[in-house]
């Protein structure tokens, strides 16, 4: 029995190697500038005692991640040493040389292999029969490549350079914990995993919710009503013993040093403006370019003088703070409340019809994405956030692979202006071919019993990418308007891509209403 267990996960073993070879072939390939901050990091740990590690400034590359995560760059820095000791020296800014380049790669690369884990112990939890011996016909053998070889951490990991896959590594683990009934570990694994990235803040109000509903609470009315007397409050001390434990841990050494206000300020950088350098595809990105429109409608019918336009309303939204001049300017405090209104409904329908691991999967994917939507300074990289546990539904049901279709192929498409540089231009294009046909003819071929994934109109706006990226690299550059609007590459791309992700969501909160109790669509599209 174990050898035919043995023999039946070999193509897993296969797909994993594979994507591993690949990364460590991009490892010459383009890298960004959060190659130098992580460079940075491993210097300020290796090299500084703890009490100054949240105060140390000469790079403007900060340490800005949680405690948690300081540790994990001061585990590399213990073998990065071995491979150049200049690379752990503060002053040495933007020090690439070949030894660096390749231990930081190979740090990712080997760090996924936690990643790499968790996809597995997720396929295992993918418990649908097989409908045919046919490896491709098989949900188990889709969800592995939809998820190792997804395009966008590929080409954020190991190309533009992050730890993302790591950092996922226990978010999928974490997930797969829960649906394999071993809540308090999930708990534990998802405590950790806030105390490495701070941005898993998103998904929080879904595991709060889940596990106090379905963990902490029996069920016993037939309308699976709360009963405040089944109320388990071991369970629930144990969650926050779990939790606080972990985060005393991170945090303990910090507060006990009185410096936990400057570990905040590094962690949440609230003047950094509304949206990243390049927008996000999301809610502000359509209020930005709204507020530009009307700026312009305002100019040609004399509403507005142009002297009293500021430079950064115009013409410097994409690389520097936005003012908006027709629209209310957005502070911190409302993006908090659009935040909180948007995930409201998800983790109320948690609450109401739990639905299991399932229900509680469904909201993490909404809560994500509502914070993608509509959060403060967000980085165009967070859709993975969404995209990823996506991938774990889109193997259940029609529904759910039709709206991973359109989330991934635009939200991974979004991320094509990270990579700017000519070499790479071939090879992300052909990943996010190769990723997104197998995503559409294996769904496809799953599910093609209930008809087409994709509408007329929904196919449409995705071909719609094909004259947008001809334009955007080959046809823009030929044109005055590089000179007259730099930028205008950037600002179509977050825009088109923007209507896309909006969509996603909306279809998201659809699916999520009409899911019942026993894990069925009410209605079959």
């Amino acid at each position: 029995m174990a050898a035919s267990t043995l023999v039946s996960w070999t193509w897993f073993s296969t797909l994993a190697i594979g994507v591993s070879l690949l990364k460590c072939l991009l490892i010459p390939t383009y890298r960004s500038t959060d190659f130098e901050v992580h460079r940075n990091w491993l210097a300020i740990t290796q090299n500084l005692p703890v009490s100054q590690w949240y105060y140390e400034a000469t790079s403007e590359w900060t340490l800005d991640y949680p405690p948690l995560f300081a540790w994990f760059e001061f585990f590399l820095s213990q073998f990065a040493k071995y491979f150049d000791k200049n690379m752990l020296e503060i002053k040495n800014l933007n020090y690439a040389s070949e030894a660096t380049v390749l231990f930081q790669r190979c740090s990712v690369i080997v760090s996924d292999i936690l990643f790499i884990y968790a996809v597995r112990e997720c396929c295992k939890c993918e418990n649908g029969k097989k409908r045919s011996w046919d490896l491709l016909d098989r949900p188990v053998f889709i969800l592995a490549v939809l998820l190792l070889w997804n395009f966008g951490l590929l080409i954020v990991d190991h190309i533009h350079f992050q730890y993302n896959g790591f950092l996922f590594g226990f978010l999928l683990l974490s997930v797969a914990r829960v649906f394999q009934g071993r809540n308090m570990e999930g708990a534990l694994l998802f405590s950790i995993l806030l105390n490495l990235k701070h941005i898993y803040l998103y998904v929080a109000p879904a595991y709060g919710i889940y596990l106090l509903r379905s963990y902490c609470f029996t069920q016993h009315s037939p309308d699976n009503s709360i009963k405040w007397r089944s109320f388990h409050f071991l369970r629930f001390a144990g969650l926050g013993i779990t939790v606080c434990f972990v985060f005393a841990i991170s945090f303990g050494p910090f507060i006990a040093m009185g410096q936990l206000s400057q570990v905040l300020s590094r962690l949440f950088p609230f003047k950094r403006g509304l949206c990243h350098a390049y927008w996000a595809p999301n809610f502000w990105a359509l209020y930005n370019v709204l507020d530009k429109a009307l700026t312009i409608l305002g100019l040609k019918l004399n509403l507005l003088q142009h002297e009293k336009i500021s430079k950064a309303s115009m013409t410097g939204g994409l690389v520097q703070e936005f003012h908006h001049t027709i629209l209310p300017s957005v502070s911190p405090a409302v993006t908090l409340i659009c935040t909180i209104a948007a995930i409201t409904p998800a983790v109320f329908c948690l609450w109401k019809k739990p639905q299991g691991p399932i229900g509680f999967l469904r909201c993490l994917i909404l809560c994500a994405l509502a914070s993608f939507m509509f959060g403060w300074h967000v980085h165009e990289k967070a859709i993975l956030l969404a995209i990823l546990p996506l991938s774990l539904l889109s193997v259940k049901s029609h529904t759910d692979a039709g709206l991973f279709i359109i989330l991934s192929t635009t939200g991974h498409f979004s991320l094509f202006p990270l990579l700017f540089t000519a070499p790479e231009l071939p090879l992300k294009i052909l990943l996010m071919l190769l990723f997104t046909i197998f995503s559409v003819t294996s769904l496809q071929r799953l599910f093609r019993k209930d008809g087409k994934l994709l509408n007329t109109l929904e196919a449409t706006y995705l071909t719609g990418l094909i004259p947008l990226e001809v334009f955007c690299e080959i046809i823009f550059p030929l044109t005055p308007l590089k000179a007259a609007f730099p930028f205008l590459p950037l600002l179509l791309t977050s825009v088109y891509c923007a209507l896309g992700v909006t969509y996603s969501f909306i279809k998201l909160y659809v699916s999520m209403i009409n899911y019942t109790e026993d894990g069925k669509h009410e209605k079959r599209h």
